[in-house]
């Protein structure tokens, strides 16, 4: 069933197992204990930052697939995208793992992006068990988008630290895990922002739009979920996005609007204005968030990833950021503690 760009999902799908995996700096965060493994260093025994993101992913899609008690032959569908050109991790994963692949982008809205058609082909009935996932790479990010980080380039406050991290979840039709009730599609938001060392800014009208759009949609109140979560807009986006929406008189009950990019480090962390990348929303959610839900923490959660969908060639020719964000509602099931 839809209703303006929202998906509302009849079966509920379940999200019956997560799994995040993370490198050094987030080892050194707040969720640090929400991850299902942490590594030293950002090589993971690897001779190249593109090979250790490969591995970061298809270590977050095995212990998904292993926590859910399934084999690899069990899935039917595996939805993957990165930030690398041509989400090269995200194919070579899908070499490894040997499951039907489908590639998506939607940069740091990937995770939700997936998790929403996953949701959809499980719904639907065209599969039951399908695994969604993302990461990204703090150092090959930055030897793609910016400059590689050897080259020792001082960035301004606006910046933000791409998390070194991968989410994976395994969507099934019913089981025990959070359910996926709901899911509103994001369309570009191009405010003309150029400046790649200040996405939040770029991002935050996206969030904004998508966040409004999805309340109006089902007619929700502002109280409705008891978190709602943007995906990686930082220090500067997320003071935007919450400036925004209370010009327009949205006000979220106090406590119950967070970001990921500000949740994934500490506040003295090297970070500048918080956290980013693909892997930001997908551990966070795929590991803290689900687990606070499974604890009966949390009973409803709208998980708003946002994305900045630009490319080097894109700001070499001096064009603006296009921007979008993603919305997926969750709810605790029946299997939870209550």
């Amino acid at each position: 069933m839809i209703q303006g760009r929202t998906w509302l999902f009849k079966r509920k799908p379940t999200i019956i197992a997560s799994a995040a995996v993370g490198g050094p700096m987030e080892a050194k965060g707040p969720l640090a204990d929400d991850f299902d493994l942490l590594h030293g260093d950002l090589w993971f025994g690897q001779d190249s930052f593109e090979k250790a993101e490969k591995k970061l992913l298809e270590e977050a899609t095995e212990r998904a697939i292993h926590k859910a008690n399934l084999r690899k032959e069990d899935i039917q569908f595996f939805l993957s995208g990165d930030l690398m050109n041509q989400v090269i991790t995200s194919s070579f994963t899908a070499r490894t793992l040997g499951i039907p692949y489908l590639g998506i982008f939607g940069a740091c809205s990937t995770s939700m992006q997936g998790l929403a058609l996953a949701s959809v082909l499980v719904d639907a009935g065209f599969a039951k068990y399908v695994l969604s996932a993302t990461s990204s790479h703090n150092a090959a990010a930055e030897k793609q988008y910016r400059y590689p980080t050897e080259y020792g380039s001082q960035k301004p406050p606006t910046a933000q630290w791409t998390v070194t991290g991968a989410g994976a979840a395994v969507v099934a039709p019913t089981g025990e895990g959070p359910r996926v009730t709901a899911a509103t599609i994001g369309r570009i938001v191009d405010l003309g922002v150029s400046d790649p060392f200040n996405m939040g800014a770029a991002m935050a009208p996206a969030a904004v739009d998508t966040i409004q759009t999805h309340f109006h949609d089902l007619q929700l109140s502002s109280s409705a979920y008891d978190l709602v979560l943007t995906g990686d807009l930082g220090q500067v986006g997320y003071t935007l996005a919450h400036d925004l929406l209370e010009e327009q008189n949205f006000r979220f009950p106090k406590g119950c609007y967070a970001d990921c990019g500000l949740m994934i480090y500490h506040p003295d962390q090297p970070v500048f204005s918080g956290g980013s990348g693909a892997g930001c929303s997908a551990t966070v959610v795929f590991g803290h968030i689900m687990n606070r839900m499974r604890r009966g923490e949390l009973k409803k959660v709208l998980v708003v990833a946002t994305g900045a969908l630009l490319s080097p060639i894109s700001y070499q020719q001096k064009e603006s950021i296009p921007c979008i964000a993603h919305a997926v509602a969750l709810e605790a099931g029946g299997d939870e503690k209550q």
